[in-house]
């Protein structure tokens, strides 16, 4: 199982969604960034090598906001084995730098809300609802 860090980044209430390339894996699905935490890494380091890598970005982690595992069963067939996928979700509400898109088909700001009429890669699905839940909430709470 691989241990993946993945980064919901928040702006002015969006959220950053970014499109996997048309070659890769999942091609033109709709992810959070980030990526697989390396052997001496905690998933907070991780994240911040990842989005600074995807993004050129020095990313300031929140707190972690969801963790799963997930296995994609298509990988699991055959000699592939690599479909499982134990996933820490944190919250970035800041970062320093300009967003350059280094590693995806496109980037876009939306509302969480959005995100759920998007392609979203099927790993991410249930971050994308508990966030959408979460923000109205949130909402709710602060119109009490």
């Amino acid at each position: 199982m691989k241990h993946v860090a993945v980064g919901i980044i928040v702006k002015n209430g969006d959220v950053l969604a970014c499109q996997r390339k048309r070659d890769a894996r999942y091609a033109l699905k709709w992810e959070f960034p980030g990526g697989k935490v390396e052997a001496g890494e905690s998933a907070r380091q991780a994240l911040v090598r990842e989005l600074q890598e995807e993004l050129a970005i020095e990313a300031v982690v929140d707190r972690e906001f969801f963790r799963q595992e997930w296995v994609y069963p298509e990988s699991q067939t055959g000699n592939h084995r690599d479909g499982a996928f134990d996933v820490t979700y944190f919250l970035v509400s800041s970062f320093n730098g300009t967003l350059v898109n280094n590693a995806f088909e496109q980037i876009q700001w939306t509302t969480p809300a959005s995100l759920l009429g998007m392609d979203i890669l099927e790993g991410n699905r249930a971050a994308v609802e508990l966030l959408v839940h979460h923000v109205q909430k949130s909402q709710e709470a602060k119109s009490h």
